[in-house]
């Protein structure tokens, strides 16, 4: 059968690009890894009163392990009817009719298979030891007064909006409402596979440019506000803490809560004397969980803040981190006199704006990614 040069090669280029991703992926060791978990999970002891918590853990990771090998997996049922579908067009001498039908059933297996290697190609780029974990996010209001906090609080909608898309549990650990609208920071857990690695493209500044709804002669306001985010930590990274470093307040919760949240001091500060690091969390009604949830977070700023010593040639939003203003900002929402969502690293740009808002946040996260993590440029 004649099949055109173009489909030839694209389905060739295609085929080809299986075995060395299944390489980059670690395919054969998550395979075995995933036979270790449920050989494990199936010892009737782990089920034990005092072996719950490790049952439980090596839950979470079977289901963690399954997420990740799902879209292998789909890429190689994409390929092998690729690959049985070009085949037989290669070889088999049809009529007219039907070498129009296969053709059009070539071009549409190349195009599956297409979309699904591309986003299998996505995975090979969360490289980094914690791309694979939880994110834990923090939004500071910045230039801008009460404009810049209301976008804060615009800014916490879209990533909940993005996490409810992609299939991520979002936990909030602390919010400060500002006095007149919006809040002045929020610091929240994202909770799901490649969160981490995901949400690190969205660490810097974001800036809004809108006509004021605060503004009684209606003018165009410029706002701004940061975003910073670490990887939850596993539970076999150490970080040590001094508590000679530390000082642990507690208070009430602030906000929306019921009778036991806002009258008992179940909130907690932990401040950081030697990096001067503040970590906030309220969110439970006991003392005892905030506490751990706080300590917990600092653990994952400190590490990250070491890793980032390490890395010092590189632009990171972490420690100082300069005015939350000009000069900082990873993109741009404008939403007057036009309307246009623009990353400044990769150029990416969209004028879908409320698609954004929604969390229509992958097209920028993926090509960053794919850019090679390009630095930060104002």
């Amino acid at each position: 059968m004649f099949i055109a040069v173009e489909l030839k090669d694209a389905a060739e280029r295609l085929l080809n690009r299986r075995e060395p991703l299944l390489a980059v992926l670690k395919f054969e060791a998550l395979n075995e890894k995933l036979h270790s978990l449920r050989e494990q999970l199936r010892d009737e002891t782990l089920w034990s009163g005092n072996r719950l918590d490790d049952a439980q853990r090596l839950q979470r990771e079977l289901r963690d392990l399954e997420r990740a090998l799902e879209p292998i997996l789909k890429g190689q049922v994409a390929v092998d009817n690729l690959r049985d579908i070009y085949e037989f067009c290669k070889t088999s001498e049809l009529s007219e009719t039907d070498e129009a039908a296969w053709t059009n059933e070539l071009m549409q297996a190349i195009a599956d298979t297409k979309v699904v290697l591309d986003d299998l190609e996505l995975q090979a780029f969360f490289s980094e030891p914690m791309d694979a974990n939880n994110a834990i996010v923090t939004i500071h209001a910045g230039a801008g007064g009460t404009e810049a906090c209301d976008w804060a609080n615009m800014v916490l909608r879209m990533y909940t909006r993005w996490a409810e898309r992609k299939g991520f549990s979002l936990d909030l650990q602390a919010l400060q409402t500002a006095d007149e609208a919006g809040i002045s920071g929020a610091t929240f857990r994202v909770i799901g596979l490649h969160a981490y690695g995901y949400l690190k493209a969205e660490r810097g500044v974001h800036r809004l440019v809108r006509l004021s709804p605060f503004d009684a002669n209606h003018k165009r306001h410029t706002s701004f506000c940061a975003v910073d985010v670490v990887a939850e930590l596993n539970d076999d990274i150490e970080v040590p803490i001094n508590e000679k470093d530390i000082r642990i307040d507690v208070f009430r919760s602030s906000g929306a809560g019921g009778q036991h949240v806002n009258k008992t001091e179940s909130a907690v500060r932990i401040t950081h004397f030697p990096t001067g690091i503040v970590v906030t969390c309220q969110n439970d009604r006991s003392q005892i969980k905030n506490r751990a949830s706080a300590m917990a977070v600092l653990k994952a700023r400190l590490y990250e803040r070491m890793q980032d010593e390490k890395r010092s040639a590189m632009e990171r939003f972490y420690g100082e981190k300069g005015e939350i203003g000009w000069g900082y900002q990873i993109r741009s929402y404008v939403f007057q006199p036009y309307r246009m969502v623009k990353d400044l690293r990769t150029n990416i740009e969209t004028a879908d704006v409320q698609g954004v808002m929604d969390g229509d946040l992958d097209k920028f996260m993926e090509t960053w990614l794919r850019a090679g993590k390009p630095r930060t440029r104002s």
